[in-house]
């Protein structure tokens, strides 16, 4: 259902039955590991004008990997990674 690099690839699909006994289906819930668990592959600092979909692509070689960041960073909003500049941002190594 999800490209292999999603965030959400491998996440188990569940249903749930409405009262008027239609059934709704969703992923399930996917929980954030804790950031300095994962294994570190740089430390970037943020400069003016930055964006995480910027530092994945200079770093992880693919901008749709942002989220990896976003998670070794325990963000829940992306965007506060990068609004300022000399944040410095660690950037894991990509798990399969």
């Amino acid at each position: 259902m999800f490209e292999p690099n999603s965030r959400y690839a491998g996440l188990p699909l569940a249903r749930h039955t409405l009262p008027d006994g239609s059934e709704v289906s969703y992923v399930g819930r996917r929980f954030i590991p804790p950031g300095n668990s994962l294994p570190l592959l740089a430390q970037v600092s943020v400069v003016e004008g930055d964006r995480l979909d910027m530092i994945a692509a200079r770093t992880l070689g693919d901008p749709e990997q942002f989220w990896r960041i976003a998670d070794a960073n325990q963000a829940m909003d992306p965007f506060e990674l990068t609004s300022v500049p000399g944040r410095l941002l660690r950037v894991p190594l990509p798990q399969p």
